[in-house]
């Protein structure tokens, strides 16, 4: 009897093997099928754009079976098409940022942007996301606030990606800001309601209950000074403004987000001449307006001010401003100004790299490289270029 039982198990469990095996063969066969069947499909697509979209489809399915490689080969055959389909390449965007390889992502946003002349929010979107991701702030700033106006201000999911561009700057106050027009928005957008709930108060500017009477001074000369890291000082939990400096303030803001920009400037030196002449939020805004002006002479005092007296809490301003000192030619400087910034953004280490190698310091640049080159990976990141750059550097420095 036992034996009988015995015989039964092993029966069983051949059974159990051989079905087991029959369907992961069956499997196999169904997605060649499945591949197949899309190759010919796509053969016989009528209109580009339904070529595009099986494409994508096929894509998804050799990535779904980490065939990576031959899924990057389709939707590089989309980028070679040069087909008119700006859904299809912004669904193209979305299949690369799938799959991690943001460069060619953020191509096929602008792609999708530029077929549709311009309008086209949820690529501005998706768009200004990767290029967050990426460390490039100023572009991803830009491209969620043209997302924004196209929809008038109402898109939730762009105004909750712009406060991260904002908190990502240190500027916390008008981060809070977006998140709370994303509630406005959409009262159940949870990720801006989680983010407004953990930024506290650092940054937040309340009306005072009394005017502020200080005398207006004259701004800081607009003569190259080294950048000195600064010590910080204890962050005060709020900033305060009178209630006409808090109006000038918001009006300014209105106006630059709507390109008014002469008409922010105005207002965001009002706020300034009721405040003696600093009120970091203010001078940090009014200097991105006066760049985006190109008065650049007038934006340096203004950022050399914040960078000076709250670098530690303002990154973004030795940025910009190493980014004038390298437009004047102040190089030693723009080196200086982009060190002080890159501890924030490992994206600003290819500016430290960049102004090294002008000035001929090639140990530095290929140091600053190889830096940069080390934080990517940890971020799911590595740019295409970072071979060849680094062997260009490599060869300079002696190496």
């Amino acid at each position: 009897m036992k034996k009988i039982v015995f015989f039964l198990i092993l029966l069983t469990t051949a059974s159990l093997n051989t079905f087991a095996q029959t369907a992961v063969e069956k499997n196999v066969d169904n997605a060649k099928d499945a591949v197949t069947s899309l190759r010919e499909q796509i053969e016989g697509a009528p209109t580009a754009p339904d070529r595009i979209r099986l494409q994508l489809k096929l894509a998804d399915l050799l990535a779904s079976k980490g065939q990576r490689k031959e899924a990057l080969a389709e939707l590089q055959l989309i980028v070679d098409s040069n087909a008119f389909d700006p859904a299809g390449f912004y669904n193209l965007g979305n299949s690369y940022a799938r799959l991690g390889e943001s460069e060619p992502a953020i191509k096929a946003y602008r792609i999708a942007i530029e077929q549709r002349k311009g309008r086209y929010s949820r690529a501005y979107n998706n768009l200004g996301v990767l290029l967050l991701r990426n460390g490039r702030w100023d572009e991803a700033h830009d491209a969620l606030l043209t997302a924004l106006k196209l929809e008038s201000f109402r898109y939730a999911e762009a105004s909750y990606n712009l406060g991260r561009v904002y908190a990502a700057r240190g500027q916390k106050d008008l981060a809070a800001r977006e998140w709370r027009r994303a509630l406005l928005v959409d009262p159940k957008h949870d990720a801006a309601a989680l983010a407004l709930s953990t930024i506290g108060t650092e940054e937040k500017i309340e009306v005072a209950s009394k005017p502020v009477t200080a005398a207006p001074r004259v701004a800081a000369e607009s003569k190259p000074v080294e950048v000195k890291a600064v010590p910080a000082a204890p962050a005060p939990k709020s900033l305060s403004l009178d209630e006409e400096s808090f109006d000038y303030l918001q009006r300014a803001r209105a106006a630059a987000e709507r390109g008014k920009l002469t008409e922010a400037v105005d207002d965001f030196r009002r706020v300034l001449s009721r405040h003696d002449g600093y009120f970091p939020p203010a001078n940090l805004e009014l200097s991105y307006a006066l760049l985006s002006l190109k008065r650049y002479d007038e934006a340096l005092p203004h950022l050399l001010q914040v960078s000076q007296r709250d670098g530690a809490r303002y990154p973004i301003s030795y940025f910009h401003l190493a980014r004038l000192y390298e437009l004047k030619g102040d190089l030693k400087l723009a080196e200086a100004a982009f060190s002080q910034a890159a501890p924030t953004n490992a994206q600003f280490l290819l500016d430290v790299s960049r102004v090294r190698e002008k000035i001929g310091d090639y140990k530095g640049a290929l140091d600053a490289m190889e830096r940069y080159l080390k934080l990517m990976p940890e971020q799911g990141q590595k740019p295409a270029f970072s071979d060849e750059r680094l062997a260009e550097l490599k060869r300079k420095a002696g190496q």
